[in-house]
């Protein structure tokens, strides 16, 4: 991809939430202390967002004709197009209001319809609450991750149990895989030998890394990638032992940028870029954005991309709702809601009758570009130097701080750190109604030079927060209630907290359920290359673990996706 020079100045590259403002924090109750969001100057080093604010709008142009010569007509009218399409009869092209008017008289042009803007379907904040004691101790030990278990992934191609892949099992090996998502961390050790085709949809280029120079991106499709892909044996840092292994871990990824550095896009460079997968022989394609709305366009590409030979499976949405999120609502699509680790439906997890199934999705472990994951540990000095269970905040900034604890109430103000100093300390925080971001700015501005944020969670579980991707923070870790309760015994006694940089990290959504299912479908077309996607696609449903009300429902849909069972359900098949 193309790269925006001076972008590499910048401080630490991580993931803010779509559409987040926070106020930009110079000086404060501490003398030239800079927290919060990047100056001006800085941000206007970032690239640019979709759409373009040139005057212009992006349209989706239809013809009667079937297409022919259409890109060529629009732009005979002026406008400037950015993609013709295969499998419908349109182009896409961005278009001055005149240009629009006169095309719209052209009796060869069927409809003009926008071209929407599509987002990825972020981190939802949402409870570990079964973070087990190796975590805890701030270690993470390489091998299986729960959710791998819950799917049935190692009772296909593990069955001797010995933490690889057994020979001759199914593992996608054979299988294309595409990932339309942020693009990934070309060079993580994990995932450096699946990639074997791909394309920046946005620069026009085969660098599909997720980042500008010296700043990464979300990380997104990094962690959605490892999810379905990760090679067992290579090293990761910040593991204990062995590595991550993904659902399939002989599949061939196709990767197809598409999603910002804001995490955006337009269906119509989505729509592109299912073509551009199919054309790669991709036998399953993972879509963990939305946001938009069906159209006739849509509803004829994503059903071309069905009968081509290739499964498309799309995240439900983060809303909580009873509305599945659209790509995922498409009839030629699976939508794939998110479940815990007890099999419960999160609360972020949108659900609705088109809803086909369910995978994990809670503080679900998988890669991360090189160091922008983290671990922590939090130490009371003072209190026989015991260890509290901590999560890093996604994105923090690693350090080691040691200072005084400082009770910094709900950090609501910049009065709230009352026995702050300017020479330094450590905050403990329990916020309220204020995003993370502002109360890390109003306790940094009093002085603080790491911070804790105190969890409500109860069961011994820790809440997931996130910091914006960019921007000027100290280290921050969330610690469970249990870890509140001792701190309250320990203020303005010296406490140690250290984040260190990880090549992997936890994230809840259903963009990381979706890739659970892509991964067993892969196993399945890897097992039987000659199934079709209806026929996986009806092995994926009929044999999945049921779960809530029986039966088809709005929450579960058909239930946990099974791959043992998948597999022994196509046995039929050559």
């Amino acid at each position: 991809m193309n790269r925006w020079g001076l972008v590499g100045l910048m401080a630490l590259a991580a993931c803010a939430p779509e559409n987040t403002l926070y106020t930009e924090a110079q000086g404060g109750a501490c003398p030239g202390v800079t927290a919060g969001a990047l100056t001006d100057e800085a941000r206007a080093l970032t690239a640019p967002s979709l759409p373009l604010d040139d005057g212009r709008e992006p349209f989706i142009i239809r013809y009667r004709d079937d297409g022919v010569s259409a890109a060529s007509r629009v732009r005979q009218f002026g406008g400037q197009v950015t993609a013709t399409f295969r499998s419908v009869p349109a182009v896409a092209a961005r278009l001055s209001s005149r240009e629009r008017e006169a095309l719209a008289k052209d009796p060869s042009v069927e409809s003009i319809e926008p071209d929407q803007v599509w987002h990825s379907l972020g981190a939802a904040t949402a409870p570990a609450l079964s973070f087990a004691s190796a975590a805890a101790r701030g270690r993470i030990p390489g091998g299986y991750a729960g959710g791998l278990r819950q799917v049935q992934a190692n009772e296909v191609w593990d069955l001797d149990e010995d933490g690889q892949p057994d020979p001759g099992r199914p593992t996608g090996a054979g299988t294309r895989v595409c990932i339309i998502d942020s693009g990934l961390d070309m060079e993580h050790p994990s995932l450096r030998q699946a990639v074997v085709a791909s394309w920046d949809f946005l620069d026009g280029d085969t660098n599909t890394s997720d980042g500008v120079l010296g700043a990464w991106g979300s990380g997104h499709g990094t962690h959605v990638a490892g999810i379905v892909a990760a090679r067992p044996g290579a090293p990761i840092k910040g593991m204990e032992t062995g590595s991550l292994v993904g659902v399939a871990p002989g599949t061939e990824l196709v990767i197809a940028r598409v999603l910002d550095l804001n995490g955006r896009t337009q269906m119509s460079i989505v729509l592109a870029a299912l073509e551009y997968c199919s054309a790669k022989k991709a036998k399953v394609a993972s879509l963990s954005l939305g946001g938009g709305f069906a159209s006739k366009t849509t509803l004829e590409a994503f059903q071309a991309a069905y009968d081509s030979g290739m499964l498309v499976v799309a995240a439900s949405g983060n809303d909580g709702g009873q509305v599945v999120s659209y790509p995922a609502s498409d009839p030629s699509v699976l939508a794939v809601g998110a479940v815990d680790d007890q099999g419960r439906r999160a609360d972020f997890s949108s659900g609705g009758h088109e809803l086909a199934l369910v995978a994990p999705g809670v503080d679900v472990l998988s890669l991360f570009p090189r160091g922008l994951g983290g671990r922590s540990e939090v130490l009371e000095l003072d209190a026989n130097e015991t260890q509290l269970m901590s999560r890093p905040l996604q994105y923090s900034p690693a350090g080691t701080k040691v200072a005084p604890l400082v009770d910094c109430g709900a950090g609501d103000s910049l009065e709230s750190c009352k026995d702050s100093t300017c020479s330094g300390f450590i905050a403990y925080v329990r916020p309220g109604f204020l995003p993370i971001e502002q109360v890390m700015v109003n306790v940094m501005k009093q002085g603080a030079q790491a911070v804790i944020i105190g969890n409500e969670v109860v069961e011994g579980g820790l809440e997931i927060f996130s910091l914006p991707r960019r921007g000027r923070w100290v280290p921050a870790v969330t610690i469970n209630q249990a870890g509140g309760t001792m701190l309250d015994r320990v203020l303005g006694y010296n406490v140690r907290v250290h984040v260190e940089p990880t090549d992997y990290t936890h994230m809840s959504g259903t963009s990381m359920s979706t890739p659970y299912v892509v991964g067993v479908a892969a196993l399945l077309f890897s097992a039987h290359p000659s199934a079709t996607p209806a026929q996986v696609r009806e092995a994926l449903v009929s044999t999945a673990r049921d779960l809530g009300p029986v039966g088809h429902d709005e929450g579960y849909g058909h239930g946990m996706v099974q791959a043992r069972r998948a597999l022994e359900s196509l046995s039929y098949l050559p």
